[in-house]
């Protein structure tokens, strides 16, 4: 895991939001950074080569298929501003 994905695990783990978070995890051909099976909720971190992927585009696209919502943030936006990525995620929730 990244620094970003260790500082957001923190928070996500052990119930935090109300509900379960798994990290790294399998999803058909696709690893999760974060999912929360309850809710269907897919939480993605990115780094600077994930701007304008395509591969991300059809991963999204997919995982939506499989009627999972899919949130993703830089991973600047968890360093500076990780009170604003809960609060984002807290209300997808």
């Amino acid at each position: 895991m990244t620094s970003e994905e260790q500082l957001l695990w923190s928070r996500l783990r052990a119930g935090q939001l109300g509900v379960a978070f798994r990290k790294q995890q399998p999803l058909g051909f696709y690893l999760a950074d974060f999912v929360c099976f309850e809710k269907k909720l897919v939480i993605e971190l990115d780094g600077g080569h994930h701007a304008g992927s395509e591969y991300d585009i059809v991963r999204d696209a997919e995982l939506t298929a499989r009627s999972f919502r899919v949130l993703r943030f830089w991973n600047n936006e968890v360093r500076d501003n990780l009170d604003g990525v809960l609060a984002r995620i807290a209300e997808a929730l």
